[in-house]
């Protein structure tokens, strides 16, 4: 495999072997990054100078052995824009905050860098992260690497089309719709949203249930090393967990006689064929990992899910926009404007609780009989990378649908204590990759790892060498 596709425990291995040097990986992603950017544009800026300062500090560390070494000691990483460095430009892909500089560090950042992680850049977001895509007048267009007529996702979007083209070894992102895992499904990559409060946020959204920042790679394992890292209680977040926990390193052996329950449609969501066929070929791959699965049906409705999230949004994180679209519309991109008007017109807060508590009810029964539930990430093959018409529909096998409707991430924000590993299922005739969920029972994180790495092993698709795209000469256009 080359060098820019390691995932980040084998790359450790190298290190500690001392087959491979902190500096020549951070080489190998940066020549990558050249080669790659200009065609999928995925990153806000790069950091090298720090970057190899670290890159060198790690490769001393290892010369010399000991305990001094961080758990992502040398490992190239990139950052979500959004979580913000202090002292560094925080400008959320609006014009409205260009050239603004961050006071205060996000907690994930501080403890990212106290583990030896080589900080090599940070990533695009869609305005403010309020879209499923990633484009904004700001910083332009990311384009996915399978396909760059397509759009990796958002919000985090940067950090999957990066991870996919081989722009780093681990990344960050946040999600409060979906923004980790609709990345992990465009993109071929592995993502994981915590449950609320396990990684500590930043005021006012760390307080916001269906808001998790999390980790982004190429492995179940690689994820699970980088949410080791920035989970546990923070002085600045009252609502961050403790004690702090820690994953198990992700065994296959403990999913050995799991249960998971399969839902195709999560209740009424239109799902393409091509997406069903292979959420159908993951349970089998689990099945074949000694899984036991058994399909079952949710009465949830695609109304109800979106109004709750609506009345949330509305009660939120629209107040702020709405408050920044009031004086700068004609600066503002079409789906932050669509976002105000939306969540301007949602149901109240109030009524936004009661749907929560409705939304969960049933599958909580569902977990009173399973360990876990797998289900699509996203009902569609792709949107366009440059999706313009926010109130556009998608197509979902043939079927018209709202974007909202397409991803079957937003339930799971919606009842945001339980832990969601995104995973890929197989490829689409457009050439993206597929995804699915395992979705566990509130805050028990472990669960779904084990049976995440089962599926990777017994599927063996992104652990593989040819998986990864090719990035050929169309793709640096």
């Amino acid at each position: 495999m080359e060098l820019h596709h390691l995932t980040a425990t084998k790359a450790r291995e190298l290190f500690e072997a001392k087959e491979l040097s902190p500096v020549e990986l951070l080489d190998a992603v940066v020549a990558r990054t050249a080669a790659v950017e200009p065609g999928i544009n995925a990153l806000t800026e790069e950091m090298l100078d720090d970057a190899y300062a670290a890159a060198r500090t790690s490769q001393e560390r290892f010369a010399a052995g000991g305990s001094q070494l961080g758990a992502l000691e040398g490992i190239p990483l990139l950052l979500k824009e959004e979580q913000p460095i202090a002292g560094r430009l925080n400008e959320e892909g609006s014009l409205t905050e260009k050239g603004t500089i961050a006071e205060a560090s996000h907690p994930i950042v501080d403890r990212i860098f106290n583990a030896g992680a080589v900080v090599h850049g940070r990533t695009t977001t869609p305005e403010f992260c309020c879209a499923p895509y990633t484009h904004s007048k700001l910083w332009g267009v990311t384009r996915n690497p399978w396909n760059t007529d397509l759009t990796p996702g958002g919000s985090s979007g940067g950090s999957g089309a990066a991870l996919a083209a081989g722009e780093s070894i681990l990344a960050t992102g946040s999600d409060i719709g979906g923004s980790i895992r609709i990345p992990s499904s465009f993109s071929g990559i592995v993502g994981f949203k915590p449950p609320f409060g396990r990684v500590p946020g930043l005021a006012p959204f760390n307080q916001d249930t269906y808001c998790a920042d999390g980790p982004m790679g190429r492995s179940v394992a690689d994820v699970a090393l980088l949410q080791n890292v920035i989970a546990g209680p923070h002085r600045v977040d009252q609502a961050s967990l403790r004690p702090a926990y820690t994953l198990p390193a992700p065994n296959a052996a403990a999913a050995v006689g799991m249960r998971v329950a399969l839902c195709i449609n999560l209740g009424d969501y239109i799902v393409d064929p091509v997406i069903e066929a292979n959420t159908r070929a993951a349970a089998d791959a689990l099945r074949s990992a000694g899984v036991i699965v058994e399909e079952i049906t949710l009465p949830w409705t695609r109304k109800q899910i979106v109004e709750a999230a609506w009345a949330h949004f509305g009660g939120i994180m629209g107040p702020f926009i709405t408050e920044i679209a009031g004086a700068n519309s004609d600066l503002l991109m079409p789906y932050t404007l669509d976002f105000a008007k939306r969540a301007a017109q949602a149901g109240s807060f109030a009524e936004g609780l009661v749907a929560e508590a409705a939304i969960y009810e049933p599958l909580g029964k569902v977990f009173e009989t399973y360990d876990a539930l797998l289900c699509p990430t996203l009902a569609t093959q792709g949107m366009a990378a440059d999706f313009a018409d926010p109130a556009a529909l998608v197509d979902v096998g043939g079927a018209q649908v709202p974007w909202i409707e397409s991803a079957l991430t937003v339930p799971f924000n919606v009842i945001g204590r339980v832990p969601v590993l995104a995973l890929p299922s197989g490829m689409a005739p457009n050439g993206l990759p597929t995804g699915v969920q395992l979705v566990g029972r509130t805050y028990d994180d472990a669960t779904v790892f084990a049976l995440g790495q089962a599926f990777e092993e017994a599927l063996g698709l992104w652990t593989s060498d040819s998986w990864w795209p090719a990035m050929n000469a169309a793709a640096n256009a």
